[in-house]
């Protein structure tokens, strides 16, 4: 599974790399019954081959879906193939906000809007018992009109003592 670009995973034909890191690689994915693309984010091998990992990616990964948030990356589905998980969420073309600060400075006016609407899933995820554990500007997708999303909650952690979820 190291290169599944023209491949298929489950129902999902994968397309292009978009974003790889110690954990994870993220391809951008073409779903045919829904006639949409998605992000999919696979396992790396190394995590995937631990069962005690795979079965803590799961519960937080309903545990994410179920945030149902503005902006908060909806998470659509979630598997296995050939025993490394993976996670089918929205996709947007727009890159992430480290991508946007590269190539300069924001307006005041994009600054508020970006901060209030993470600040605002942040708020949200906290009342729900998760707690994030890793904001910055590569966990903040944008879409084409510019409004953030928060993503990858893979170190949240659910707070303790929380029933919510």
């Amino acid at each position: 599974m190291n290169n599944l670009i023209g491949q298929h995973l489950g129902p999902y034909r994968i397309l292009e790399q978009i974003g790889s890191g110690g954990m994870a690689t993220v391809y951008k994915a073409y779903q045919p019954a829904m006639e949409r693309d998605v992000a999919i984010k696979v396992i790396a091998a190394h995590f995937a081959e631990e069962e005690e990992f795979r079965k803590r990616f799961r519960r937080e990964a309903k545990a994410v879906a179920r945030l149902e948030h503005a902006h908060i990356l909806p998470v659509h589905d979630y598997g296995e193939a050939d025993g490394r998980p993976y996670l089918v969420m929205r996709y947007l073309e727009a890159g992430t906000l480290k991508d946007r600060m590269a190539e300069g400075p924001l307006s005041l006016s994009d600054i508020n809007r970006i901060v209030g609407q993470v600040g605002s899933a942040l708020d949200y995820a906290h009342r729900m018992g998760v707690v994030h554990r890793d904001v910055k500007p590569a966990n903040v997708l944008l879409d084409s009109e510019g409004d953030a999303y928060l993503t990858d909650f893979g170190l949240a952690k659910m707070m303790a003592g929380s029933a919510k979820l």
